[in-house]
């Protein structure tokens, strides 16, 4: 299989990492210099320093031979667009997109483009072939809806002030694992800090979302 990705931060870094361990070929269209060559460096696979939403980088990519097109930049508007492109203008069969507002998931959804909003699952996807509505029953626990939550920590936050043991999670609640890195994941632990560039994945009901994501990202004491 053949997968363009838009977008060569941490994000894209971890899909295309996981996809060529399990034997794919991979180009990623990424616009920051730094990060072409930090990936060019560590990783076997074409790298087009470019903007995702310019045909001739996608033209670059050989987009038209994709099996799959991945958006995973963090702005919706650039995903929604690169996969616009790798749909129509290059025919591309699947679009994938990482979806970073809850609020567009439907407009993804209705052009066709596959809206996820965490990154294993995006992996899990696109390897095992499966469509987002079968990827439901992973937020669905007995009949109750529970929503399965990414928070990106930004790279210039300030140091983390408790560990989990030491954080107000809203009830009902978990930190299911921490991506630190291009290819670091972390089981929690209650000594375990939240770092600055850290990706935090959590389970919580819908109505918790916003307070559970104010607290991984303020690191608030009980």
């Amino acid at each position: 299989m053949y997968a363009v990705i838009a977008g060569g931060g941490r994000v894209g870094r971890y899909i295309a990492v996981d996809l060529i361990a399990d034997g794919h070929d991979v180009a990623i269209i990424e616009e920051v210099e730094d990060r072409c060559e930090g990936l060019l460096r560590d990783h076997d696979l074409l790298v087009i320093h470019g903007d995702a939403c310019d045909v001739r980088y996608l033209e670059q990519a050989r987009t038209e031979r994709a099996d799959v097109f991945v958006a995973t930049t963090g702005i919706d508007d650039v995903n929604f667009v690169s996969c616009q492109l790798a749909r129509t203008s290059f025919e591309v069969p699947r679009a994938v997109s990482r979806v970073n507002s809850p609020r567009n998931e439907e407009l993804f959804s209705r052009m066709g483009i596959e809206p996820v909003a965490t990154t294993t699952l995006i992996s899990r996807m696109i390897r095992e072939e499966l469509t987002v509505g079968e990827l439901i029953h992973l937020s669905t626990l007995r009949g109750g809806r529970i929503n399965l939550v990414e928070v990106d920590v930004p790279d210039d936050a300030p140091p983390a002030t408790t560990s989990l043991s030491g954080m107000a999670l809203p009830e009902q609640s978990v930190i299911v694992c921490v991506f630190r890195g291009a290819d670091e994941t972390l089981i929690p632990t209650a000594a375990l800090t939240i770092e600055p560039g850290d990706q935090v994945i959590a389970l919580t009901r819908p109505e918790a979302e916003e307070e559970l994501r104010r607290v991984v990202l303020e690191g608030r004491r009980r």
